[in-house]
């Protein structure tokens, strides 16, 4: 079990750093937001997180 607890946390460090070096200090906000969201059953905070993501991803093709 302290193996998986391990795993999962580097794996969500890893993303966070990814997410952040994409797309800078907006895309943290955002993946925070979702997260957060998602933990209190919060579907507007979730929702928030979720449209900000989209839009920085989405940004080059627009």
């Amino acid at each position: 079990m302290p193996v998986l607890a391990l795993v999962s946390a580097v794996l969500v460090v890893t993303v966070e750093q990814l997410v952040q070096w994409a797309y800078g200090a907006a895309g943290i906000l955002g993946l925070l937001l979702l997260t957060m969201g998602i933990r209190s059953n919060r579907p507007g905070v979730s929702s928030a997180g979720a449209v900000l993501l989209a839009l920085l991803v989405s940004r080059p093709a627009l």
